[in-house]
């Protein structure tokens, strides 16, 4: 099974940060997972539509320019990162999944990606709760549609050529598992961070879970 940096590892460093991802490479995750706005022609590492949350600054992230959004403390006085700053940290040593969560996102970032790392694409996969936005991406990159409730997982995968479905925990049960295996689709949980589920999870055949404690899922 393996193990998603969830935002890093954000329960112990702040999310989406540098050093968050530094934290989930040292602890040997298997990928990591972030998400991405398109600002002012650059590509920011944030999840939230308000950067209220998760930085000193206040208001939508849209509303703000770029050197407005990196100027914001995200925690321990680290920035708002770019994506090509978590790429070049992160590729090499693992799998990123970039979450397409701004408006518009998924031009923009198969662009960047065309342009910068033409050889990674078998290390990246693009999800995203909006399907349709997704539908957007590249098909050179993996995706990997997002369900936050029950759905038809087949015919939005086939929709989109998918390799994966990503999945809340609670959707999980070992009919919707032996579906999915059988169309050669992985199956990704989020957000598990409870060592017994994790441990079910395992048992069960989930494919991957995303996590804030990285070195749970990574106990020997």
């Amino acid at each position: 099974m393996r193990c998603i940096g969830h935002r890093g590892a954000m329960g112990y460093e702040p999310e989406n940060t540098l050093d968050s991802f530094q934290a989930a490479i040292d602890m040997g995750c298997d990928m990591v997972e972030l998400d991405v706005y398109a600002v002012d022609n650059h590509l920011i590492v944030i999840h939230d539509e308000r950067v209220d949350r998760t930085t000193d600054g206040c208001g939508a992230v849209m509303s703000h320019s770029f050197d407005a959004l990196r100027r914001l403390d995200a925690g321990k006085q680290q920035q708002i990162p770019t994506l090509g700053e978590v790429l070049d940290l992160c590729l090499g040593r693992l799998q990123v999944n970039i979450e397409l969560k701004g408006p518009n996102t998924a031009g923009p970032v198969c662009r960047f990606l065309d342009q910068n790392y033409p050889y990674r694409s078998n290390d990246l996969l693009i999800s995203s709760f909006d399907h349709a936005e997704l539908a957007r991406a590249n098909p050179r990159y993996h995706r990997g549609p997002l369900f936050g409730k029950a759905a038809n997982y087949l015919q939005v995968v086939q929709r989109l050529d998918a390799v994966a479905v990503h999945c809340h925990r609670n959707l999980i049960n070992k009919t919707m598992l032996d579906t999915l295996h059988a169309k050669s689709l992985k199956v990704f949980a989020y957000t598990v961070n409870d060592p017994q589920q994790i441990a079910e999870f395992r048992a069960t055949g989930v494919d991957g879970v995303f996590t804030n404690y990285p070195d749970r899922v990574l106990v020997p």
